[in-house]
C-alpha cells in the first residue's frame, strides 16, 4: 500500500517530469548549486591570503577572464550534473513507486505479495539436479592430440593417467638446454 506522500509524488512527478527533463530548466535550477562551489573560489582568490596565488594574479600573463571562463563552466556543468543526476533518481523512485502500485493493484487484496518459486527439478535419484548445468567431457570423448599438459587418456577412457615416464624426451627448452651443454 503507498503512502500519501508517495501518491503525492507519483501525481507531482507525472506532471513535471517533462518540464524537469529540459536543459534549460535544469541549468536554471542548478544555478545555486554551481554558485556554490563557484563562490568559496572567488572568496578564497579576492581574500589574498595565498600569496603565491596573489603573485600569479598580479603577473602580466595573467587574463581574468580565463579565471571567469572557468568559474562559468564550472557553475554550468555542476548545475546541469546535479539536476539530470536527481532527475535520475526521481525517474528511478516513480518508475518504482508505479510497478509497486500495478503489483499490489493486480493481487486481490488480503493476499500477500510472495513472489513464485519454482520447485527444485529431481534427477532419477531423486535428489536435486540443475537442468543448465554441462555434463563433464570424458577424456575418451576428447581427440587424443588436444591433450596439452602432458597427460594421455586411460586406457578406461574415464580419467586421465599419470605424467609420462621419466624416459620420455622432456619439451621444456630450458632442461634441453642442460642437456645438451652436460650441466645437470
Amino acid at each position: 500500500m503507498l503512502t500519501q506522500q508517495e501518491k503525492d509524488f507519483i501525481q507531482y512527478w507525472a506532471a513535471n517530469r517533462l518540464r524537469r527533463k529540459k536543459v534549460v530548466t535544469q541549468f536554471l535550477v542548478g544555478i545555486p548549486i554551481g554558485l556554490a562551489f563557484t563562490i568559496p573560489i572567488v572568496i578564497n582568490f579576492v581574500s589574498g591570503w595565498y600569496k603565491r596565488a596573489q603573485m600569479e594574479a598580479n603577473n602580466q600573463d595573467f587574463n581574468p577572464g580565463v579565471l571567469l571562463v572557468a568559474l562559468l563552466l564550472i557553475v554550468g556543468f555542476t548545475a546541469i550534473f546535479y539536476q539530470r543526476h536527481q532527475w535520475d533518481q526521481y525517474e528511478q523512485r516513480y518508475r518504482e513507486l508505479l510497478a509497486r502500485e500495478t503489483r499490489e493493484n493486480a493481487l486481490p487484496s488480503g493476499i500477500p505479495s510472495i513472489p513464485p518459486t519454482e520447485p527444485p527439478l529431481l534427477s532419477s535419484a531423486g535428489t536435486p539436479s540443475n537442468p543448465h548445468t554441462e555434463l563433464p567431457l570424458l577424456v575418451s570423448d576428447a581427440p587424443a592430440s588436444s591433450s596439452s599438459n602432458g597427460l594421455s587418456p586411460s586406457p578406461d577412457g574415464l580419467h586421465a593417467s599419470q605424467p609420462p615416464s621419466p624416459d620420455a624426451p622432456n619439451p621444456s627448452p630450458s632442461e634441453d638446454m642442460e642437456q645438451k651443454t652436460g650441466k645437470n
